[in-house]
């Protein structure tokens, strides 16, 4: 910036020949400069007054603005920081086809001591032990008198009821640590669908649990993971109809005097489980430990549906038909042999005298062994183990309970003519009830193959491999239904829903080997309604007798038929299958023609 001088030498030469005083040009321009440098800092003084005073403006009002919010909005308490790491347990509930509630989970207390800081241990566990009568009096003693432990666990679930009696002693030894624990509100009614949990990781405050069997263990990293954020898993069972299910096998295993018993109710189409049923069967909100001596199936524990292995007898029958009628062999109305058949020194007769000859339906109507095997032999050894393979009694089935995971059915070593004419009548091969219903549900629905699943599936679900025809599904149906209205299902006729089955009466094997003379086990596969298939229906009983007539009666169309039948007219309802009135006539008035 160029600056004007004080003494500009024109201003000086014209002020002389004018007579005046150069000095006072001088003056002047100090004078111009002191005014022009007064303004300039006055102007910028009041600018920065103006910049400092907008921002006391500003600040003010962002507090006034905080103040406001924090007014209006509601109070929260403080919250407590706990220094360390906190295990971390939400598992997500369990819940039915319908939204019920299966599993969940409950706040809990659990209680535990410092013996350290106890007035008077002595007088705390007697008192203790008035609220909790299951504690060990004298190991709570022992404890709390020795001053070396710091820490005790005395209840690990407390109700509120019972925290408030513990607070009520003023014991300041005692301390409590919030938990979760997992409830299963309707206790034994879907213990085996549903397993059970534990604790795994435990800390004061906190446990982790963990599921130890069903699809609680199944689905454990699920259930814990959370990603899900608290979304529910849904299974396909139905509450209403597992409840059914359940009373009704109870009260005929009583009936029955039978050891034990299991039922399976499965869609046919999409292989969905609506019902499974073990008993006898536990609570999984105090879940038993594992039976670790003697036989496993004598334990609650044991799932007879999924787990057990047992021959499930004439109830075989059906998938020798079925192949007879595949290979084009013989239809329903084919003349079948069935006169004794002598085999390697045996003699395979049927219960009673038949005839020397019998139709394909009748043979299975009339559960005649020697017709069936003479079908199994003319069809030969590698049909019968295809469509046995087929139908899934080569492998474990892929449901989702962990404990069918690792029960995969016993097949003979050297599959023989000898085992084809005994696995013909369902002898020489044991499988779980689960693998009959699967195999049921697949020769019912058209012959297509299906997975059963503990797992709600979407309506879109599409259809497996074929295995037989729909021809052929349609004739087993027909003949299974002729068991029911004519053979050894008679029991097993419910009114208005057209049950088709094939009992299946098979003697026990004994541990020490051969089979008993007076145990069996009595199986009833039934399909309904047989003109419109939509469910299957496998009841199966262990060890049952019945006294009728003053005589022991052990079969299956005396125990498991009129159980399942009971069964069906309690859920068909419940499923909202409209019962078939036969020769109904219903007269229209229309109100036109009044």
């Amino acid at each position: 910036m160029r600056r004007k001088p004080l003494r500009p030498l024109a201003h000086v030469i014209a002020s002389r020949l004018q007579g005046e005083n150069p000095n006072l040009i001088e003056a002047n321009e100090r004078s111009n400069r002191n005014q022009a440098t007064q303004v300039k800092t006055r102007v910028r003084a009041e600018t920065r007054l103006m910049l400092l005073g907008l921002v006391f403006i500003l600040g003010f009002c962002a507090i006034g603005g905080k103040m406001a919010m924090l007014a209006s909005s509601s109070p929260h308490g403080v919250s407590k920081h706990r220094v360390g790491s906190e295990i971390m347990n939400q598992r997500a509930n369990i819940v039915d086809r319908n939204g019920n509630i299966l599993a969940t989970n409950m706040s809990t207390q659990a209680l535990y001591a410092h013996p350290n800081l106890m007035i008077n241990p002595k007088k705390a566990a007697a008192d203790l032990h008035t609220i909790f009568p299951d504690i060990d009096y004298d190991r709570l003693v022992r404890d709390f008198s020795n001053v070396k432990k710091k820490f005790i666990w005395v209840k690990k679930q407390v109700s509120p009821e019972k925290r408030q009696l513990v607070h009520d002693l003023g014991e300041p030894g005692l301390l409590f640590g919030n938990r979760e624990m997992r409830l299963y509100p309707n206790g034994k009614l879907a213990a085996h669908i549903l397993g059970g949990t534990r604790f795994d990781e435990e800390g004061v405050h906190a446990a982790e649990i963990i599921g130890v069997g069903g699809v609680e263990k199944y689905f454990d990293t699920m259930l814990r993971d959370p990603a899900l954020e608290g979304s529910p898993l849904q299974l396909s069972i139905d509450l209403s109809t597992q409840a059914a299910t359940r009373q009704v096998l109870e009260d005929g295993m009583r009936f029955t005097n039978a050891k034990g018993a299991s039922a399976i109710l499965m869609d046919i189409h999409t292989g969905e489980i609506l019902s499974l049923v073990s008993l006898p069967d536990f609570d999984p909100n105090n879940r038993l430990r594992d039976a670790v001596s003697g036989d496993a199936s004598d334990s609650p524990l044991f799932n007879r549906a999924a787990q057990g292995l047992y021959e499930l007898g004439s109830t075989f029958k059906i998938f020798t038909a079925a192949i007879s009628l595949e290979k084009g062999l013989a239809n329903p109305q084919t003349i079948i042999d069935t006169t004794p058949f002598r085999w390697n020194r045996k003699t395979f007769r049927d219960y009673r005298d038949y005839g020397p000859s019998n139709t394909m339906e009748d043979v299975i109507m009339k559960s005649s062994n020697p017709g069936t095997i003479r079908m199994a032999l003319a069809a030969g050894s590698s049909a019968q183990q295809s469509i046995l393979k087929s139908l899934g009694f080569f492998e474990a089935l892929p449901v989702e309970l962990i404990e069918a995971g690792g029960t995969k059915p016993q097949l003979p070593k050297n599959w023989s003519d000898s085992s084809t004419i005994t696995i013909s009548f369902g002898h020489g091969l044991s499988a779980t009830p689960l693998h009959l219903a699967t195999a049921y549900s697949i020769i019912s629905n058209g012959g297509y193959k299906i997975k059963p699943t503990l797992q709600l599936l979407k309506p879109d679900n599409l259809k497996g491999k074929k295995i037989i025809s729909e021809k052929t599904s349609k004739q087993l149906i027909s003949m299974l239904r002729r068991v029911v209205t004519g053979g050894t299902a008679s029991m097993g006729d419910v009114k208005g829903y057209e049950v088709a089955g094939k009992t299946g009466t098979a003697d026990k094997p004994s541990p020490k080997g051969g089979y008993y003379d007076d145990k069996v086990i009595a199986t009833f596969a039934s399909v309904f309604p047989a003109s419109n298939p939509k469910y299957t229906l496998i009841v199966s009983l262990d060890e049952p007798v019945v006294h009728i007539s003053g005589k022991k009666r052990r079969t299956a169309g005396y125990t498991a038929v009129p159980v399942a039948a009971e069964i069906i007219s309690r859920v068909a309802p419940i499923l909202n299958l409209r019962p078939i009135v036969a020769n109904l006539q219903v007269t229209y008035t229309s109100l036109n023609s009044q």
